[in-house]
């Protein structure tokens, strides 16, 4: 129980920082474009939202509580919508940036391609982070339920 409890909380909390860098670079690029065409930048609002939500959703269930395991079916949906984020964020970036995973000639300072090329892996971390969290949740519920029918046939035999 309690390493289910403490990977839940280190699942969480890099959730919730993963969401947090992608929050902030997305948000001071889409800050930058706020008089152009929201139908052009659609990606990075979605993108923007999802880890809107992902933040929110990480800040609540970071307190270890035996319920927070029963949530795994909104952990796999939040994990297909950073999956579909960083599907997006690759098919737009995969031309001006060079090829989506070449990580070479990226720098810490000025460089924006290296930018988005942060927001593409902590989209994809976060997405397997919240995978993880679900296949952690389904597994404790799992173990939970077959504990509870051995403890309800144990008792019923007396």
């Amino acid at each position: 129980m309690i390493l289910t409890d403490l990977l839940a909380m280190i699942l969480r909390v890099a959730e919730l920082v993963f969401a947090c860098i992608v929050a902030g670079i997305n948000g001071e690029y889409l800050h930058a474009v706020e008089h152009s065409d929201s139908w052009t930048q659609g990606r990075f609002i979605y993108t923007e939202v999802v880890a809107g939500i992902a933040i929110f959703l990480s800040i609540i269930w970071l307190f270890p509580f035996s319920g927070s395991f029963v949530h795994w079916p909104v952990d796999i949906i939040i994990s297909i919508c950073w999956f579909v984020a960083f599907g997006l964020l690759v098919n737009a970036l995969d031309g001006p940036c060079g090829y989506a995973f070449d990580w070479s000639e990226i720098s810490f300072r000025g460089d924006q391609c290296g930018k988005w090329k942060a927001v593409e892996a902590f989209a994809f971390l976060s997405a397997i982070c919240w995978l993880v969290s679900a296949i952690v949740g389904i597994v404790w519920v799992r173990d939970h339920e077959a504990r509870s029918y051995r403890r309800r046939t144990w008792r019923s035999r007396v």
